[in-house]
C-alpha cells in the first residue's frame, strides 16, 4: 500500500501540483515526500517572497505578508516569516503528546512541523516550514486535502534577499523596541487572531 501511495505521489510531482486524497495513517510519509522535492515551480509573487498555488485552491487577498487562499469550503491562512528567514532564526518546536496529531519533521537540514487540534467540532491545523506557515480550521474528513496542498505551498516558498534586506532596512518589521514576528506564540487555540478572522471569514464564503 505504502508504496503505491509514493508511486502515486511522484507522478503527481512531476506533472503539477494536484491535490488528492491520502490516508490519514500517510500523512508523514506524505509530507516528507512532497517537502523533500526540489519544487521550483510558482505562480504567485509577494513582496520579497513567492510560491505555487496549487490547482483548485483561489488566492483571495493579502494584508502585509499575510495571505488567504481558499478551495472547497476551506480558508488557508499563509503567513510568511520573513524577519527569521532574513536572520536564519531556527524553529522551536516540540511535538505535543495531547494533540490530535502533532509531528516534527526534518527535511535537508530544515524543520518543519504540523501540529492538528480539535477545536469545537472542527480540526485546527498548524503546519509550519520553510519559514512560512499555514493555518486551516477544517472538517475532519478535509484534513488530508489540506495538508497536502499545505504541504505543496510550504515547499515551493522561496525569498527575494534583495527584497527582504531592503525592508529591513526601511524598518518595514521592526520599531524601537521590537522585531516583528508572526511566530513568537505558537500554541494559540481558541483565542488565536486566526480563528477570530476566520469565523468573520466563513460568514461570506467565496466559491472556487
Amino acid at each position: 500500500m505504502k508504496k503505491k501511495v509514493i508511486i502515486l505521489l511522484s507522478v503527481l510531482l512531476l506533472t503539477g501540483c494536484t491535490a488528492v486524497r491520502i490516508n490519514t495513517k500517510d500523512i508523514a510519509n506524505t509530507v516528507n515526500i512532497i517537502l523533500s522535492k526540489n519544487n521550483k515551480t510558482y505562480n504567485r509573487v509577494g513582496k520579497g517572497y513567492k510560491y505555487y498555488v496549487p490547482r483548485g485552491l483561489t488566492y483571495i487577498d493579502t494584508n502585509e505578508l499575510n495571505e488567504k487562499l481558499y478551495s472547497n469550503g476551506n480558508y488557508y491562512y499563509l503567513y510568511i516569516d520573513a524577519v527569521s528567514y532574513y536572520y536564519k532564526n531556527k524553529p522551536k518546536y516540540k511535538e505535543n503528546k495531547d494533540a490530535y496529531y502533532s509531528k516534527v519533521f526534518k527535511v535537508d537540514n530544515k524543520q518543519a512541523y504540523l501540529e492538528i487540534n480539535k477545536v469545537d467540532k472542527k480540526y485546527l491545523i498548524k503546519f509550519e516550514y520553510n519559514y512560512a506557515r499555514i493555518e486551516s480550521l477544517v472538517e475532519k474528513k478535509d484534513i488530508e486535502e489540506v495538508v497536502m496542498n499545505s504541504s505543496y505551498i510550504l515547499s515551493t516558498v522561496k525569498f527575494n534577499n534583495n527584497v527582504i534586506k531592503l525592508m529591513l532596512d526601511e524598518n518595514y518589521f521592526t520599531n524601537k523596541n521590537k522585531k516583528y514576528n508572526v511566530f513568537e506564540k505558537k500554541n494559540e487555540n481558541k483565542n488565536s487572531k486566526f480563528l477570530k478572522y476566520n469565523k468573520k471569514s466563513s460568514k461570506k464564503v467565496k466559491k472556487d
